[in-house]
């Protein structure tokens, strides 16, 4: 033993010479700064053990460190030292037993054939390094992987690298989803290998008369081991596939009576087991909302980001409805970037989402699509909620200009909206809450109080403005509705269109909150897999109908439209058709002296349909240009 002395800086060469009953060596807490030599101990002992630790000057381990040390079973119990890197041919000439690397806290690198030219080892334990990668080569012997709080490891070798694999003891549950989905596949194979075999299995067989081999909890012969190798992934309920009658001849079984039960080998177990948040899935789970989301999210994105170029390149005045559409299509648009930003991230891990599980959801990425999402969300939410009020305003105070809403007012009520968007989406990046939770990326976190309060918030504030939208739309219906001013098939024409903005309204906002509220009271009522439906089949509704609702199904939208595809050499004839159309209403109306409504009901009554009608206006003839006209 060589323990606690900080002042020894170094052992010679040759130090450790010839020591054939040498069993245990320990080198712990000292000074040293180069790897000692120990190649030429030549212990001759069956099962010896070295161990270095706490040396945290010692950086390296060298080629061929051990070799020479012993022939036999050898453990290496190297933690606590100051490791950073483990060279090529580190361990050849050893057969390892036990390969301890433990609480090597700057361990970042193994190198690939650090294991090459060694036979083993059966357990390895790397817990608490900081190792980003496993050595590629060496990895097949490995029955027990301890890997606790190894957090640099985010992803694992292929999963041929563990043919012995018995059981893992992993930092992430993602990493487990990956040897269940081995274990699944070993034991079909197995199954439809040995199905004839399986009906033979007996629960008691013939002891043998002289002892071939035996188990204890200790230690394994060679046959058990074997067996074991085979047949490490049967459940305990399944049969061991064989029974010796099945493979031996009746003259090798004489004199031996079997009474042992084969029928239970060792299983593969693997810890942590994935939790209800991040279950043994893709991003998306359902094969179909892998195809569906990518439909969701073009439609979304071409949808929005046409009609912000044209409102934006439009000639015509920037109006309270153009400013307040702009600020709808841009959120919309926002959400479309998420559902591609996730849409893309599934089709690159599709089938082997656990080894990108980490550097997903704790990634840049992640986080980038969850701000992405609330943000388009709430922003959307509250830019629908000031688009509905500001329609009820226009109905409401239709003949009294001087209560007009202007652009003036409008800019810091949207600015408002801006910053409290802004601000409930920065949140969970500085920990109320977080994105990295799921997969999916939404602030699923309610651990703590406050994280709780801030997805209750969110919900509340969804639910009140659906109830204001309603609201609204409900005060508007009754004022058109009034037979003093507005004609039947104009009523009913009205109350459609409102009835498909609330519908749209109350499909993307009223399944979400529903389960949202009760996942906040740690009452779930739906699993993360089934929420990915609500995810691409509700969740972006309002994304997609309301760049249709509100704008290109409007004839003023479709107008602009037009004039700006003219600009571009497309569609001129349509451009000029609208032209002409547009300078003759004027010109009727400048001949009539009818430029603006009067202030009858009747004339009130058609302001308030195209109020609801156009969500954005054009601008109307000056006072100048009607005396021109005239």
């Amino acid at each position: 033993l060589i323990l606690n002395t900080k002042n020894l800086l170094h052992i010679e060469d040759g130090a450790f010479r010839n020591l054939p009953r040498l069993k245990y060596l320990s080198i712990c807490n000292t000074g040293i700064r180069e790897f000692p030599d120990l190649t030429q101990i030549f212990s001759s002992e069956a099962h010896f053990i070295l161990e270095l630790c706490d040396n945290l000057r010692m950086t390296t381990i060298p080629q061929n460190a051990f070799q020479g040390m012993n022939n036999e079973s050898l453990t290496l119990k190297l933690y606590k030292n100051g490791f950073e890197d483990i060279h090529s041919h580190a361990f050849n000439g050893t057969k390892l037993n036990q390969l301890i690397l433990k609480d090597n806290r700057n361990l970042r690198r193994i190198h690939n054939d650090a294991l090459r030219g060694a036979t083993g080892p059966d357990v390895l334990d790397i817990s608490s390094t900081a190792l980003e990668s496993l050595p590629s080569y060496g990895l097949e012997a490995i029955q027990v992987l301890n890997a606790t709080s190894s957090y640099s490891l985010k992803r694992l070798p292929t999963l041929d690298k563990f043919s012995s694999l018995l059981e893992a003891v992993l930092t992430y549950p993602s990493h487990c989803c990956a040897f269940r989905n081995l274990r699944t596949e070993k034991q079909n194979s197995l199954l439809s290998i040995f199905d004839n075999f399986s009906k033979q299995c007996e629960s008691t067989m013939r002891k043998p008369t002289r002892e071939i081999f035996y188990r204890d909890d200790s230690y394994n012969t060679s046959l058990w081991a074997a067996e074991k190798n085979m047949y490490p992934l049967a459940t305990d309920e399944e049969s061991f596939p064989y029974s010796y009658s099945a493979i031996f001849d009746d003259s090798e079984m004489t004199g031996f009576d079997f009474e042992y039960d084969f029928c239970q080998p060792k299983i593969l177990t693997c810890t942590p087991e994935p939790d209800a948040f991040n279950p043994c899935e893709d991003i998306l789970g359902y094969s179909f909302l892998r195809v569906l989301i990518w439909f969701i999210n073009i439609l979304a994105i071409a949808g929005n980001f046409t009609v912000l170029l044209v409102l934006i390149t439009s000639h015509y005045k920037l109006t309270v409805p153009r400013f307040l559409m702009c600020n709808l299509s841009f959120a919309d648009f926002c959400m479309g970037l998420y559902l591609l930003l996730i849409a893309s991230v599934d089709a690159q891990t599709s089938g082997q989402y656990y080894n990108h599980a980490i550097d997903w959801q704790t990634g840049s990425g992640c986080s980038t699509a969850g701000f992405f999402t609330v943000f388009a969300s709430e922003l959307s939410v509250y830019t629908l909620t000031v688009i509905t009020i500001e329609r009820w305003h226009t109905i409401t105070y239709a003949m009294q200009l001087d209560r007009k809403l202007r652009l003036r007012h409008a800019v810091p009520i949207m600015l408002g909206g801006w910053v409290f968007s802004i601000l409930i989406a920065v949140l969970p990046l500085l920990g109320v809450s977080s994105y990295m939770k799921v997969s999916i990326c939404l602030p699923m976190d309610i651990e703590t109080g406050l994280s709780q309060a801030y997805i209750l918030l969110i919900l509340v504030l969804n639910v009140v403005a659906f109830i204001v939208i309603c609201a609204c739309y409900i005060k508007i219906y009754i004022a058109v509705q009034n037979p003093e001013l507005v004609a039947a098939n104009k009523d009913t024409k009205v109350a459609k269109r409102m009835a498909i903005l609330i519908f749209t309204d109350f499909t993307c906002m009223a399944p979400i909150s529903f389960f949202a509220i009760s996942a906040a009271f740690k009452v779930p009522l739906i699993t993360v897999t089934n929420s990915k439906i609500l995810l691409v089949l509700f969740y972006p509704v309002n994304s997609c109908a309301n760049p249709f609702l509100y704008a290109i199904f409007t004839k003023a939208f479709q107008r602009d439209f037009f004039l700006f595809m003219s600009k571009l050499g497309c569609c001129k004839s349509r451009a000029e058709l609208y032209r002409m159309n547009y300078f003759s209403a004027y010109t009727s109306n400048c001949k009539n002296g009818s430029s603006a409504p009067g202030p009858g009901k009747a004339s009130q009554a058609l302001l308030l349909l195209s109020a609801l009608e156009k969500p954005y206006k054009t601008r109307r003839p000056t006072k100048k240009s009607h005396l021109e006209c005239q």
